[in-house]
């Protein structure tokens, strides 16, 4: 406790501060013209008055707040022993217990909460109020010290909360750009790599470049999608949206390498966006992963399939594949990842026959 930092940025004092300072002023005056047990009732409204403008410290110096007025009372209850000076108006400094332990470090509440309980021991030694009453004093600071905790960890586990949301879309981010520009900038150096080797064939050269064209600007437009995202001050979906239909795109690319067969069957009406772009994204990523890695592949195959309750994709393919290392790249856990947050599950693997075989399945209700 004592080496706990104090919570970031405590709000300014705002109008609400000053307007408190102007209710308790005339509050105190009041107090000071109809009691009738208050044995100095000037001095005990001019100190309750003095004190009063520490409220617009409590947060900023909550402990500065808090010991001015208790170390004040105390020395008053010196030199006016057995009298009554405190006014009812002073129970303003609940208020300044509750801003020390919700806004002050952990050495300023432990400094402060002795000042608090020293004070309220002087009060006993010079009578100034009964064994009983001392426990009531401590129950009152009691409460306010337990809301002050309160709302400063609900304010700590909040902050907590926020970083994890930021992670989150840090993850979200980089998923959506390895799945959309690494996707395309595949197929560009698959095709110039074709173009490079049908150099002496007629025309080979114009069709790579036409195709590198087209993926370029896929691209860009996906890049443009994903900064509107990012700079959109209205609210926004978590990924660019993708619907199932787009899945045929994926077989309209590329002329050269194995071909991409696509079929979608089912009920798509009223698939939730977040699922239709979680499906598209996950084949995407399975094709450019076949297109980098599948030697000798002749085809991909694309599936996917909706039924009442869930989406299944399934994409495979007949080539060679070599033994993946966990640095090999970002790919499958990217689509375990998406898949997951979504409810659902995405696995690959060789299949025992040959070739390479993603199948992911997300329920349809998935928010």
């Amino acid at each position: 406790m004592w080496y706990e930092p104090a919570p970031p940025n405590p709000p300014k004092r705002v109008w609400r501060d000053w307007a408190l300072v102007a209710v308790l002023v005339p509050a105190a005056l009041l107090e000071g013209l109809l009691r009738p047990d208050l044995r100095w009732p000037a001095l005990s409204v001019a100190i309750t008055i003095a004190l009063v403008p520490t409220l617009l410290w409590r947060r900023t110096r909550p402990l500065l707040a808090v010991v001015v007025p208790f170390a004040v009372t105390a020395v008053v209850s010196v030199f006016t022993v057995g009298e009554q000076i405190e006014t009812w108006t002073m129970a303003f400094l609940l208020i300044m217990v509750y801003a020390l332990f919700r806004w002050g470090s952990g050495r300023e509440t432990a400094i402060g909460l002795a000042v608090m309980v020293g004070s309220v021991l002087l009060s006993l030694g010079l009578d100034r109020i009964a064994p009983a009453d001392v426990v009531a004093a401590f129950v009152v600071m009691s409460v306010a010290i337990a809301l002050g905790a309160a709302f400063r960890y609900r304010a700590r586990a909040r902050l907590r909360e926020l970083d994890q949301v930021k992670l989150l879309e840090r993850e979200q981010l980089a998923r959506d750009l390895h799945d959309t520009v690494a996707h395309h900038v595949s197929a560009m150096a698959i095709r110039a790599q074709a173009g490079l080797a049908m150099s002496q064939t007629p025309g080979a050269a114009d069709e790579a470049l036409r195709v590198i064209e087209a993926e370029a600007s896929r691209a860009l437009a996906e890049m443009r999608a994903m900064v509107h995202l990012l700079r959109h001050d209205g609210p926004a979906e978590l990924t660019p949206g993708r619907p199932l239909a787009d899945l045929w795109e994926l077989a309209d690319h590329h002329n050269s390498g194995p071909a991409v067969d696509v079929e979608v069957t089912g009920d798509l009406d009223g698939l939730p966006a977040s699922v239709e772009a979680a499906i598209y994204r996950i084949a995407q990523e399975s094709v450019t992963n076949a297109r980098r890695h599948a030697r000798n592949a002749t085809r991909i195959e694309v599936r996917a399939e909706a039924d009442v309750t869930a989406v299944r994709l399934r994409v495979s393919d007949d080539g060679e594949h070599v033994p993946r290392t966990p640095s090999s790249g970002f790919g499958i856990v990217g689509m375990a990842e998406r898949a997951g947050l979504l409810g659902g599950t995405c696995q690959a693997g060789p299949d025992p026959g040959g070739g390479w075989t993603v199948t992911a399945e997300l329920p349809r209700a998935a928010s």
